[in-house]
């Protein structure tokens, strides 16, 4: 079931445009043995899909976002405005674009529609089975060009290519590791739920207003967990400046945000570990880190062991630099696109 609209992306150079829908899976079963009658998958799309000779889609390509997003952040003018445009590596004209919202995320179904603490305990293979299920049954594409993600998309890349690993013809994975939550990326998100389950005004997740402090504590977090020392000295060289990107930083979240579908958001990661499977992958993997990403240290050295495990896997380390963004530097296109190039060149097919 899908339904479809159209619109102009005004914040991109040039316009974009842009088909949006809903796709709804009737009793999807969630990991966790619970069923939800029907799950609301929300979309956005651009360009148009190409078929082979024997029907089968050859230009598809999925962007999966990071924990909290949704698919219109990729429209944003550093990642948009470098891939999308004309003759951009994937130009709309030429590829078949998917930014999906993700379980609890977007217009997705998530716990603020209604049933809060009584939706769902979801989780990232979850979320992933979601994705396939639009990607196939809902949109018709029975091949995808390239997967690639942010973040908490980049480690949905990894289980795509464990799960689905004739699927796609190349994976790039932006900032994350193929491994268990553990160290400073788990404390940072145990720190947001206790923050929110331990607020008074919680409630079990029944609560009439929102948890303040919870959400405090989640916006604080947030902001930490997603910075870039360096471009956070240079815009704010000053205790005065400093102080006031912080208050106007969480008024923000705190006029928008949702303790249920944070909560949601943050815990989805619990049991995720692909790494005693990553050999299952066959697809090419272009996984792309920065040094200056707080959630995804470089010093631990993860990353060059687990790509090894990987057959047709490379691994590139980004160094800190003024271009670079922390962990944010996922959606500066600009950065990485050369490696993207490399990854789109070595798959295409002959």
């Amino acid at each position: 079931m899908c339904a479809v609209s159209t619109a102009a992306i005004a914040q991109s150079t040039p316009a974009l445009t842009t088909r949006e829908g809903d796709f709804v899976v009737h009793d999807f079963k969630f990991d966790s043995g619970e069923t939800l009658p029907t799950l609301k998958l929300h979309y956005t799309t651009l360009g148009t899909p190409k078929r082979d000779a024997d029907g089968h889609v050859t230009n598809a390509v999925i962007v999966m976002h990071g924990t909290g997003g949704d698919g219109h952040q990729f429209l944003r003018p550093q990642f948009a405005n470098v891939l999308f445009a004309p003759g951009g590596l994937l130009d709309p004209a030429k590829m078949y674009i998917i930014l999906p919202d993700g379980i609890g995320h977007g217009k997705s179904s998530k716990p603020s529609d209604g049933l809060h603490a009584r939706f769902p305990k979801y989780d990232y293979g979850d979320m992933v089975a979601a994705q396939y299920a639009l990607v196939t049954q809902g949109l018709g594409v029975d091949h995808l060009r390239l997967v690639m993600g942010t973040s908490m998309g980049c480690m949905h890349s990894f289980v795509w290519g464990e799960n689905y690993p004739s699927f796609m013809d190349a994976l790039m994975p932006l900032a994350c590791q193929p491994v268990q939550i553990a160290g400073r990326n788990r404390a940072w998100r145990k720190m947001i739920i206790d923050g929110i389950t331990n607020d008074s005004a919680w409630q079990g997740g029944e609560y009439k207003s929102q948890p303040q402090q919870g959400l405090r504590t989640a916006a604080d977090m947030l902001l930490i967990a997603g910075s870039a020392s360096h471009q956070l000295q240079k815009e704010y060289p000053t205790a005065d400046a400093a102080d006031a990107y912080v208050t106007e930083h969480v008024k923000k979240d705190l006029a928008t945000l949702d303790a249920n579908d944070v909560l949601y958001q943050v815990s989805a990661s619990r049991n995720y570990d692909p790494s005693a499977n990553l050999d299952k992958i066959t697809a090419p993997v272009m996984w792309v880190n920065s040094a200056d990403d707080f959630i995804n240290p470089p010093e631990t050295k993860i990353a060059e062991a687990q790509v090894k495990k990987i057959k047709n896997g490379r691994y590139v380390l980004i160094p800190a630099s003024d271009q670079t963004h922390g962990h944010g530097t996922h959606t500066y296109a600009a950065v990485w696109q050369s490696y993207l190039a490399q990854l789109l060149k070595e798959t295409e097919k002959k």
